[in-house]
């Protein structure tokens, strides 16, 4: 038969996808923060991990500067572990760095009079495609209450249907 595999091809089809399966999960997220970077005390360098993951890589512009091995993002990496090292609290290395780079530096900018587009379009187009639909649905409706009425053909035709699928229900009812 031509669609069946051997026995030994399902097996080794199926450890193909066990190992392929093993990989993907053994894999974690790669972060790009190199040794020489990393702080001596544990709780500041979980704390500059934290800040790091919420600054965008200025470079690659979709990832963090914890996730990229871009030049600039190592740069902001030392330079966010230096404020942290000076003692800066996390609101204050965060105006550091907009004041320097601007918003577009934070993954999550913040709501205000230029970001309200940013952050209000998907809902935007979320209205405008249901009040588009919701249209539709409406016009759709108007259009099938002015439906022509029957012709005399049609009409017969529909009848004689009628008659043909009672007569079959009567067959098929018990005496």
């Amino acid at each position: 038969m031509r669609g069946e595999r051997a026995p030994w091809a399902r097996r080794a089809h199926r450890l193909a996808r066990c190992a392929l399966l093993a990989v993907l999960l053994a894999c974690g997220p790669a972060h790009a923060v190199e040794p020489d970077e990393i702080l001596n005390d544990p709780a500041l360098e979980a704390r500059a991990r934290r800040l790091s993951q919420e600054l965008r890589c200025l470079v690659c512009q979709n990832q963090s500067i914890d996730d990229s091995n871009a030049a600039l993002a190592r740069d902001l990496r030392l330079l966010l572990r230096e404020r942290l090292k000076a003692g800066d609290t996390d609101d204050q290395v965060f105006t550091f760095l907009t004041a320097r780079y601007g918003e577009f530096v934070l993954l999550r900018p913040p709501f205000n009079a230029h970001t309200a587009l940013l952050w209000l379009a998907p809902f935007l187009l979320l209205a405008g495609a249901a009040l588009a639909l919701v249209s539709r649905a409406r016009s759709r409706r108007a259009d099938g209450a002015a439906a022509a009425p029957l012709t005399e053909v049609e009409r017969r035709r529909l009848d004689r249907l009628l008659a043909g699928s009672e007569g079959k229900e009567r067959e098929g009812a018990d005496p």
